[in-house]
């Protein structure tokens, strides 16, 4: 076997959710975390259809995001995929610069073409959808992503989005066309490519136009979007093409503990809901920065306290009045790298060692779980969470 569609992702968890949805639908999938060297690449592609390297990019500087998603692209390349997927999130945000957008920089010119597919909606799984980006009946920039901390979104129209980046224009692909079926699709996009037009962004609501988009997809170098659009793209290979596949049952030895740092409004109402049924440990910025050793310490005790009796959660997430304060303190990047490390110091003294087998615990047929467990490890090893 060798992995014929290589991913990349702009950040971990994406990357999870994006190897989760290739697996799901037929593809057996192995993450690697970070840019990895040729020899790791290759020995991986030896085991998998699809090979997903989760990067940390989306609010570095656009040098360092290019820079990174470049050498992915090479390792991959060089690893014998055939096709190449640019995985950013739903909410389609970055910083205004764009640089882990499709037109902000990175694989696209390096694969050369004359089209890229940009497909960022996920409908089923979070209502986000369409060309001016929905979440549910509200307009992105409408929602709590328009105070993102990090990446605020204060326009939901992709065309306009994509031209701000991009010296060349994007086309439509619109919902009536992608309902028409693949072959509709194709010739919809030969037609915008005809025109020097090569950034096609599709219009989809739900999983069907998802997966009709990905198959029409065969034969282009690069697709770009969010995990969505992959569920069609192992059609292209003769995978998947019976649908999804049920999610096998998971039976993971040893104790289990959330790590959560995302402030996202999801996020939040996630973290309230578990904490309602389970332990939670809230980790204060002001007292990391006091004593990094001794808090990561008590929070360690803590997760070995509560694990025994069923999982826990540690974790950063807040409000964003409660965010702004904490950056406005120590600084954005200071911030957010302060939490980071204490979570992967948590993870790593909590016992996230090496697994004896390289890539066992990657390859996973039905479930994405044990790929996040080999991730959580190499962040932490890394202090990258």
């Amino acid at each position: 076997m060798t992995a014929v569609l290589g991913c990349i992702a702009d950040d971990f968890t994406g990357g999870t959710d994006l190897a989760e949805t290739l697996s799901r639908n037929g593809m057996r999938t192995i993450q690697l975390l970070g840019v990895p060297d040729t020899a790791l690449a290759s020995e991986a592609a030896a085991q998998a259809d699809a090979l997903v390297v989760a990067l940390k990019i989306r609010t570095v500087p656009v040098e360092e995001a290019v820079s990174q998603a470049l050498a992915a692209l090479e390792a991959l390349r060089a690893a014998g995929c055939r096709q190449f997927f640019w995985k950013y999130c739903s909410t389609f945000d970055s910083t205004p610069k764009g640089q882990h957008r499709p037109g902000g920089g990175g694989p696209a010119p390096s694969l050369g073409g004359d089209r890229a597919v940009v497909c960022p909606p996920f409908p089923k799984s979070s209502g986000r959808s369409i060309r001016a980006t929905f979440v549910g009946d509200r307009l992105l920039h409408e929602t709590s992503m328009r105070s993102h901390p990090l990446t605020p979104m204060t326009d939901a129209n992709l065309i306009r989005l994509m031209d701000a980046q991009s010296s060349r224009k994007s086309g439509l692909v619109p919902l009536e066309t992608v309902r028409e079926g693949v072959e509709a699709v194709k010739a919809r996009m030969d037609e915008l490519a005809a025109q020097g037009t090569p950034w096609l962004v599709c219009d989809a609501l739900s999983d069907a136009d998802l997966r009709a988009i990905g198959a029409a997809c065969a034969g282009h170098a690069l697709v770009t979007g969010g995990s969505g659009v992959a569920r069609g793209l192992g059609i292209n290979f003769g995978i998947g093409a019976d649908g999804p596949v049920p999610p096998a049952p998971v039976n993971a030895p040893g104790l289990a503990l959330v790590l959560a740092g995302s402030c996202s409004q999801a996020t939040q109402a996630q973290v309230a809901r578990f904490t309602r049924q389970r332990p939670g440990f809230a980790l204060d910025p002001l007292t990391l920065a006091e004593d990094h050793g001794g808090y990561v310490a008590e929070a360690v005790a803590f997760a070995r306290r509560h694990c025994p009796e069923g999982p826990c959660i540690v974790y950063s997430t807040a409000s964003p009045d409660r965010v702004a304060a904490t950056q406005a303190r120590f600084g954005r990047e200071a911030a957010g790298a302060m939490i980071e490390r204490a979570l992967a110091d948590i993870a790593a003294a909590l016992g996230f060692e090496k697994s004896g087998s390289r890539f066992g615990p990657d390859v996973f047929p039905q479930s994405g779980l044990q790929c996040a467990v080999r991730a959580v490890r190499r962040c932490a090893e890394r202090h990258e969470v």
